[in-house]
């Protein structure tokens, strides 16, 4: 049985529901899977997980600031690690190749930014949680909506994570993980 650390920063808690269910099928496989919001835990120490997933949402083209001081600062002990990374976006729910692209590309400048090269990444849908926006922020994201996904009823919430796709990426990388520790 492994540890896997599997660190998150959320901003509405659709990375943070995605985070849960790479532990529970982490936890599925036999392993020990505590996973932790960034924001909520100032001293993590990796070194003592057997195997690190980060995890962040991106908004307005970023990703979360405190998973990129994370990484940042844990760099070269996330590559002594079996590690992965995954994303949360609206791009990555449009079938619209240049938006999936675009979701690539955010991915390419985070690994880019922090210099990290994980052995597994993840490209996910998020949500759309109108109903948590304030009138400001639900204004720009129906515009982006408009585009992306064309889910533009502002008193409703929309889901677009392939809980699927999650699945078969914690799967994945337990499996990569497995056989490297030896387990």
């Amino acid at each position: 049985m492994a540890s896997f650390l599997v660190l998150y920063g959320t901003s509405e808690g659709q990375t943070a529901k995605v985070a849960e269910k790479v532990a529970d099928t982490l936890t599925r496989r036999g392993h020990a899977a505590e996973s932790v919001d960034v924001e909520s835990s100032s001293n993590i120490t990796v070194d003592i997980f057997d195997a690190v997933v980060v995890g962040s949402s991106v908004h307005v083209a970023k990703h979360h600031e405190k998973v990129r001081d994370f990484v940042s600062e844990n760099r070269e002990t996330l590559e002594d690690l079996p590690s992965a990374f995954f994303q949360i976006s609206l791009s990555s729910a449009s079938d619209d190749e240049e938006r999936r692209a675009e979701a690539a590309g955010y991915v390419e400048n985070f690994l880019e930014d922090t210099g990290w090269e994980p052995d597994r990444v993840g490209v996910f849908g998020g949500a759309l949680r109108y109903s948590k926006y304030g009138f400001l922020k639900r204004l720009l994201m129906k515009r982006i909506a408009k585009d992306a996904t064309g889910d533009t009823d502002t008193s409703l919430d929309y889901e677009y994570t392939d809980w699927g796709e999650v699945e078969d990426f914690a799967d994945d990388f337990a499996a990569f993980a497995e056989g490297r520790l030896g387990e």
